[in-house]
This record gives structure tokens, C-alpha cells and sequence, in this order.
């Protein structure tokens, strides 16, 4: 099972990193505009993927560390990949020890005044099924600005992996 999660975040981060090199062909101007009105900016949702990655890491990791980052403070891409690079450090602590009795054992999480009781597995796959919905309204807002999102689907990253025959 501990291969399942190692294989499945390096997905999420090969999938993160297309967006990211998305983003740079992105204006600074673009980059917080909203790319119609009613819409938020890329960068709202970028760095929303980004923060939410390291606060459920944080719960899992026992850090009972309560500041949030402030997205006015991280204008640029750079900034959104260095959030989540801290979130990966954190993450790649955690996968070297996991177990099937800690994936197993619910836990009890606790941020912004709210309690959740979860197992570890379930928090590890719904963070990359977080990131996965919310790089889709990348793409999406990517595409009003005229910049075409890479294929970033599973099988892509899969199909990287493995020698194909031509």
C-alpha cells in the first residue's frame, strides 16, 4: 500500500509541475486578473492547491502549527511552487514511514475551530483528489487566457513511466 500512495503523489506532483509551467507562459498581469468576470484569478486557485496540500499534511504530521500563508503575500508562480515544495518536504517524511496499521488508524484532526476523525488513507487520496478538481479550473482558466494546459491525466504520467513500443 505504501507504493500505491509514493506512486500516486509523484503523479500529483508531475501533474502539478505541468500546471505550474503552465502558469509561466501566463502575463504577471494575467496571472492575478480574473480570467472573466466572476471568476477567480489562477493564482487564488494555485495557491489554494498549494495551502491546502500542507494543512492536511500538518493534521497528518501532528504539526499543530495554525498560520496560514497569505495569498496577497504570494503574487507570483515561483511563490506557488515554493509552498508547495514545503508541502512535499512534508509529504516525503511521511510516505518513507508509512504503515498499513497507521494508513488503517483513524485519527483525529483538528484546524480552524473544526474536528475531523479520519483515516490517514483517506486524507493521502483526497488530497490528490483535490489537487487533481482544482488543476482543472486551472486548465480551464488557462484556456480563456489562451495558454494550453499539458495533459496532465494519470495515464499520461503512467504512460511516462513505462518504455512504449513505437
Amino acid at each position: 500500500m505504501q507504493d500505491d500512495f509514493v506512486s500516486l503523489f509523484a503523479f500529483n506532483r508531475w501533474a502539478n509541475a505541468k500546471m505550474l509551467d503552465a502558469c509561466r507562459q501566463l502575463t504577471p498581469e494575467q496571472y492575478l486578473a480574473e480570467p472573466m468576470p466572476g471568476w477567480s484569478p489562477v493564482r487564488s486557485t494555485v495557491f489554494h492547491i498549494a495551502v491546502v496540500t500542507e494543512l492536511w499534511l500538518r493534521g497528518l504530521t501532528n504539526d499543530p502549527d495554525d498560520q496560514i500563508p497569505v495569498e496577497a503575500e504570494h503574487t507570483t508562480v515561483a511563490d506557488a511552487e515554493r509552498l508547495l515544495d514545503r508541502a512535499y518536504q512534508r509529504l516525503d517524511g511521511l510516505l518513507a514511514a508509512l504503515t498499513p496499521q497507521w494508513l488503517a488508524t483513524p485519527i483525529t484532526l483538528r484546524r480552524g475551530g473544526r474536528t475531523a476523525t479520519l483515516p490517514p488513507w483517506a486524507v493521502l487520496r483526497h488530497i490528490v483528489n483535490h489537487t487533481t478538481y482544482h488543476r482543472g479550473q486551472v486548465a480551464s482558466k488557462l484556456k480563456r487566457f489562451g495558454i494550453p494546459q499539458a495533459e496532465s491525466d494519470m495515464v499520461y504520467w503512467v504512460l511516462e513511466q513505462i518504455p512504449q513500443s513505437k
